[in-house]
This record gives C-alpha cells, structure tokens and sequence, in this order.
C-alpha cells in the first residue's frame, strides 16, 4: 500500500466530472495544481463549447487533466474535441465504451477511466483495456448507476481486476481522510470534490447521511435515471409524485442559468444544479449529494481537500501500525550489531 498517484498524477484523488458546469475550468485547474486527477464536466455533444472550456482550464493550470464524458448520450463531437486537445484522460460513465474507442483514445495518447457501478460493468470495462476503474457505490452523490453500496462492491471489483494494471478508484460516501484510508486498505487508490451556487454549498453543511434520497424524480423527460440528492423541504413534498410528473414545459419556470456559456431555462423538477450564475427558486431546485455529506464540515479550497486526504491518511495508517502492530513484532535478536542497530535507527538525529 502505497501513497503515490496513478496515471502519471501525483496523487489518485479524483475530481468527478460533476455537471452541467459545477467542475468547470477554475475548480478542474485547482485540483491539477495540487497535484489531484481534475476531470472537467464535458458539454454535451459540442465540439466548440468543449473546445473553449478546455482551452479555459489551459489558461489556469499547466498541469495535466481530463475530462468526463455520459455514455448515456451521443457524444461524438464532445469526445473528438478532447481528443484533438490531448488531454491526458477520458472519463466515461453510465454505458460501454468499447475496445474500438478505447484503442482509439490510446491512439491519441489519452487513458481512458471508466466509472462503473456493478461487476459486470466492471468486467467489460476490463476487457475494452480500459487504464483504471471507478468503482461507484449506492451511497455516492449525483447520478448513481448501481444498487450496490461501495464496501461490497469495490473489493469484488478489485478480485476482479486481479493482477492486471489496472488502479481500482473508489466513489461514494468519501469524504475525509478516514474514507480514503478505508479505501486504502482494501487496494483502491483513492476518491472525490464546486463552480456551484453558494446556496447549494451552505445546505451541503447543514444535511447528514440520513437525509439524501435515491430518486429518479428530476429530468425525467431527457434522461430518466437515479440520483441521490438532499432531502430538502421540497424534494420532501414531491418524492412520491407519480411518474408522469416530469421538467416538461408544463411546469413552472423556477430559475434561470448560464451554463458553459449559454443561456438555461430551469423549469420545476430540472436535473441542473444551481452554478454560480443562478438565479430564481434556488431552495426548489435540487441538490444533488452523497451520504458523506454529514461529514462535510467546512467549505475549502481544493488544494485544501487534497492535502487534508493525504495528510490526514498518512497520520492515520502510522497510528494504526503504532497501536495494533508495534507490541506484536517479533523480537529482535539481541547481538551487539543489532543493539547498535536499534539505537541508530531510534535515533535519526545522529546520521
């Protein structure tokens, strides 16, 4: 077990992809800077709109990052973008992502990471050679693909990588230095961090793990799937709504947003998190967050996340081996050399 990064990156601490806008250039270029894995929130199917943003993250970072792309929709475009921009990874989510385009990405001389949420989608990941895996638990924020909670799933995801190299990142419910230490210890490298409205931000400090729900109630009308988000007052009223109640232009216009560039009508039940630029109805929006969000204490910059995952870790994993490992060592022989020994060793200051 080991601190270093993965894929070339200092550290294996990864920026989710999170969207429409909330991982936009300022937060991506941050987490590169300190040396984490930023994965831009990629515009969907635009070549353009891509271009600029990733351009934008350039102008802040000379680090490498990525970019994170939904299998859900075509993405052509958005995919030839990031990879005439060289960008040093390829995130890809909720669908396959097959050998072909794998191959063409390496072609490009971008690794792919595929973020999965079940074993089987884990299986055919590895075998499109992709060069690292998430493993997304239940209890992880935004859109979640499987039922599974992460400390069953992740340790079936590494038997099932094996002996191959590939890094297994762990997703869902890590928070602080404790959850990347628990990740640790069962092989994974590591895990998760906003361009988000600062009313977003305040509520995330005031929810705990008891108060997300796993719904599939916003933006039913483009892409029906599951999220887990906050329990807020009006997620509360409308949870149970019947499933023809979706953000179609029969409900009401709650806000407006500029995401990457372009003007958004936010209607009731949208899945667009409030960005910086929001305006409207902000606390009938939703809010999309993890069941680590009672964890979540202060509000950081990036570099200050990542420092306290590595600090904190590395501080946690030398006092377990002080407590649990120290009394139970074998002991040493008791020979002259290995007096001297122990004695140097003891006491550094005399090298």
């Amino acid at each position: 077990m080991k601190f270093g990064g993965i894929l070339g990156f200092d550290h294996g601490i990864i920026l989710a992809p999170m969207g429409a806008d909330i991982a936009g250039p300022e937060l991506v270029a941050a987490v590169a800077n300190a040396g984490g894995i930023g994965l831009l929130a990629s515009p969907i199917n635009e070549y353009e709109v891509t271009v600029k943003a990733i351009r934008e993250t350039k102008k802040l970072t000379d680090r490498a990052f990525g970019a994170g792309v939904l299998l859900e929709f075509n993405n052509t475009k958005t995919i030839r973008a990031i990879f005439d921009e060289k960008l040093a990874c390829l995130e890809v989510f909720w669908g396959d992502f097959p050998k072909e385009m794998v191959d063409e990405a390496h072609k490009h001389g971008i690794k792919v990471i595929h973020q999965v949420g079940s074993v089987k989608a884990a299986e055919r990941a590895i075998a499109a050679g992709v060069d690292c895996i998430i493993a997304q638990g239940v209890e992880a924020g935004g859109h979640i693909a499987g039922t599974v909670s992460l400390m069953a799933l992740l340790p079936r995801i590494l038997d099932a990588v094996g002996d191959r190299n590939i890094p297994v990142v762990a997703a869902g419910s890590i928070v602080d230095a404790r959850g990347y230490v628990a990740a640790l210890s069962m092989g994974a490298k590591a895990t998760k961090e906003s361009y988000a409205n600062d009313y977003y931000k305040q509520q995330l400090l005031h929810y705990t793990e008891n108060e997300t729900d796993r719904t599939d109630l916003y933006g039913r009308l483009t892409w029906r799937a599951f999220v887990r988000c906050l329990n807020t007052p009006f997620h509360k009223k409308w949870r149970n709504a019947p499933d023809d109640v979706q953000n179609d232009e029969t409900q009401p216009i709650i806000g407006y947003s500029t995401i990457y560039w372009k003007e958004v009508v936010l209607r009731r039940f949208a899945g667009q998190v409030a960005n910086r630029t929001t305006v409207g109805e902000l606390e009938d929006m939703v809010m999309l967050a993890g069941q680590g969000v009672g964890l979540v204490k202060d509000i950081v910059p990036a570099a200050e996340v990542i420092r306290r995952y590595v600090e904190g870790a590395k501080a946690i994993i030398q006092g377990l081996g002080e407590k649990y490992l120290e009394d139970s060592a074998p002991p040493t022989p008791t020979t002259p050399e290995n007096e001297k020994w122990t004695w140097v060793e003891k006491c550094k200051c005399c090298f």
